[in-house]
This record gives C-alpha cells, sequence and structure tokens, in this order.
C-alpha cells in the first residue's frame, strides 16, 4: 500500500527545516497524544495545563510570531504542525491554536510593550495559557451585536458580560477580551484571577470532548487603564486575529481528515468480506481514491495559502476560501471512512468518527461554511450580502 502523501510527493513542496518540525511534531502526538485520546475523548477530559507546558517546549505556543521566546516559524511549518496536531485530535490542536494564533497573536499586535514582555514568553514556555473571549450567546457569526460592556470609572475600567464557547478558559492564567465600549469595540488583557471573572464548563459535548470549553463570565470586573489594547481600535482587530487562525485549521482540518484516510486504507486491507480483503473491491477502491483527490486538493491549497501568507499577501477571502475547503473536505473524508470500517467505524478504537464529530464543530467555529462563503462571495462581486 501507498500513502497518499507517497503517491502525490507531497513532501516535495517543504524545506528540510519544515520537514523536520512536522517530523517532531508528529513524533510528539505518537508518543503523546494517540495512545490516551481516545479515553480522553470518552471521558471529555485533557490534561490541558500538562500538554501546554510540553507543547510550550517544543516551541509550537506562538511559533508563528517574532520574539518574545517565540520560534518565528513560517506559516507552512505552523500549518504542519497543525496538521500533525490535528491527525490526532482536533482538541490538541484547538489548545495550541487558540493560544498561539488567538490570545498570543492578539498581544503581540494589539498589545502594548508591557503587556507583551508580561504574558508573551511564559505562554510560549507554555507556562502561562491564555483564552480569547468575542463569541457569545446571542453573537457567534455577528461578532459587532456583542453585548459585553466596558464602562470608564476614573481610570479603570468596569466589564460586565458574558463569552461562550471559549477554549482553554477554564485552564486560563490571561484573558483577550472583547467588549463595546462608547468609543467602539476595545480588547482587554483580563488576568483570570482578576476578582468577578468565573467560568463555567460547557458539558453535554459531542465534539471536542478532548478540549476544554467554558463559558467566560464577567461581573463588575474592574481592570486598571492600562489593560485595554492599545493597537485594537475597532472590530477589525478580534476579526485580524480571526483571520490569523485560521490557517491553523485550514492545515489543521486536512490533518484529521487523513488520519482518517490512513485507517480506511488500513482497514480495507485487512478485512475480508466474500473470501477477499475489501480494499479489491471497486466500491471501495472509489472511495479511496475520492477521498484522496479531496485531501490532494486541499493540501495542495493549503500551501498555495501558506505561501502566500509566508510572502505577506494571503487576503482574508483567500484564507477564507481555504478554511472552507479544508473543512468541508475533512468532514466528507471522515465520513466516507466510517463507512468503509462499517460498524467498527463508530467505535473509539477507530479514529474515524471521534474526527467526525471534531469536524462538526470545527466546520463552524472561527466562521461558518456560509460566512465564509459569504466572504468569497463579496470579493467575487463586490457585493456585501451579510446584511
Amino acid at each position: 500500500m501507498t500513502d497518499p502523501m507517497e503517491l502525490f510527493a507531497i513532501d516535495s513542496l517543504f524545506t528540510d527545516e519544515e520537514r523536520d518540525i512536522r517530523d517532531t511534531v508528529r513524533r510528539f502526538t505518537a508518543d503523546r497524544i494517540r495512545p490516551s485520546i481516545a479515553q480522553w475523548y470518552a471521558a471529555g477530559d485533557l490534561p490541558a495545563r500538562e500538554l501546554a507546558r510540553e507543547c510550550g517546549r517544543l516551541g509550537l505556543l506562538g511559533m508563528h510570531l517574532e520574539g518574545y521566546g517565540c520560534a518565528g516559524a513560517g506559516a507552512v511549518a505552523y500549518g504542519l504542525a497543525c496538521f500533525e496536531l490535528e491527525s490526532a485530535d482536533s482538541g490538541v490542536r484547538s489548545l495550541v491554536s487558540v493560544q498561539g494564533s488567538l490570545a498570543m497573536y492578539a498581544i503581540r499586535t494589539f498589545g502594548s510593550e508591557e503587556q507583551r514582555r508580561r504574558w508573551l514568553p511564559a505562554m510560549a514556555a507554555g507556562e502561562a495559557v491564555g483564552c480569547f473571549g468575542l463569541t457569545e450567546p446571542d453573537a457567534g457569526s455577528d461578532p459587532g451585536a456583542m453585548r459585553t460592556w466596558a464602562r470608564r470609572d476614573g481610570g479603570d475600567w468596569i466589564l460586565n458580560g458574558e463569552k461562550m464557547w471559549i477554549t482553554n478558559a477554564a485552564i486560563a492564567d490571561v484573558a483577550v477580551v472583547w467588549a463595546r465600549t462608547d468609543a467602539g469595540i476595545c480588547g482587554f488583557v483580563v488576568p483570570m484571577d482578576t476578582p468577578g471573572v468565573s467560568t463555567l464548563p460547557v458539558g453535554h459535548k459531542l465534539s471536542l470532548r478532548a478540549s476544554v470549553t467554558s463559558a467566560l463570565v464577567l461581573q463588575d470586573v474592574r481592570l486598571p487603564g492600562d489593560a485595554l489594547l492599545p493597537e485594537a481600535t475597532s472590530l477589525r482587530a478580534p476579526l485580524k486575529c480571526l483571520n490569523e487562525a485560521r490557517l491553523g485549521i485550514v492545515f489543521g482540518s486536512l490533518g484529521a481528515g487523513y488520519d482518517c484516510l490512513r485507517a480506511a486504507i488500513d482497514y480495507a486491507g485487512s478485512r475480508e468480506a466474500f473470501g477477499r480483503p475489501i480494499a479489491g473491491f471497486q466500491l471501495t477502491q472509489e472511495k479511496l481514491t475520492e477521498m484522496t483527490r479531496g485531501l490532494v486538493n486541499g493540501l495542495l491549497l493549503a500551501v498555495h495559502v501558506g505561501r502566500l501568507r509566508e510572502a505577506g499577501k494571503a487576503t482574508p477571502a483567500q484564507v477564507s476560501l481555504a478554511k472552507l475547503n479544508s473543512c468541508e473536505t475533512a468532514i466528507g473524508i471522515a465520513r466516507t471512512a466510517r463507512t468503509i470500517l462499517g460498524a467498527n467505524g463508530v467505535t473509539l478504537e477507530y479514529p474515524v468518527l471521534r474526527h467526525a464529530n471534531n469536524l462538526e464543530a470545527v466546520l463552524t467555529y472561527e466562521g461558518t461554511s456560509e460566512v465564509h462563503k459569504l466572504v468569497v462571495g463579496q470579493a467575487l462581486t463586490g457585493q456585501a450580502a451579510f446584511r
């Protein structure tokens, strides 16, 4: 049997350094994540603080950022790391990408020098965990409708509101919180031990079970004036953070799809029906071929957008199209792989339904498929269909 990556010489697209980073993360997931992920998923738990420190030692947290203990890797190297992390589980990739591409990126891009020095080195090392408070119970795809409010009280700020579906919140040391003010939407660096800050777990999840997901509640939270992110002056700031983070999903979701495809190929080669392996049946080969076609096409687009990002030329519409394509491709692969595995595909002995369930959330967060279609549609037509 030939690996889909080898069949199309995908490795030739990467530098030696990028392959080394990918291989390092692959070994990490093989040693640390894969042996336990089914158990973590079933329990709805993840040793997130411990994994954050381990990822910090590998240089994975904020790895595409410059300075303050960050590795300064390229966009494709970061994407390959996300590919390997999510091939193990989407929850693990979410831990890393929320830390680096949302919380750390926001502080690095919009924060003061004091905020950067206070938080970024510890976050890069995994000694401090961050979260990103944008989504609210009634403001998901339309973040401009947020109700969280920040008002001045002398030299301080008082925050009130509730954020929802916040990855890492229950284990975080710091939150980047977005709130309405008299001057527009602003960002705040909020230490989680500030009085009035609390979290509530999101229970009964069927997706991203191996991920820490919480509501973030702010009740008369008093912050000093210097908690404000000085360079974040409108809704464009959190949207820029989301666009930054989507590249990890572009690569990461395909990692989940690849893991499903590999499981299907292996299973088809060993499972016998009617006296021979099911890999020898035409319908099975058609499924494997179509899954491979989607995966390879998605990877070619992901690498292209990554190279554009490295050149400073990637547009939001390009990233949106890639995120849309990767997520829908990956979830299609997962669902088709499940049919090859038959009843075994619904168990945690194999990864495919776990990945499919996770991808239902990945398909939605950081922009639903519908929203990304509208972003691309606006770029094609010049007409905004959001309202």
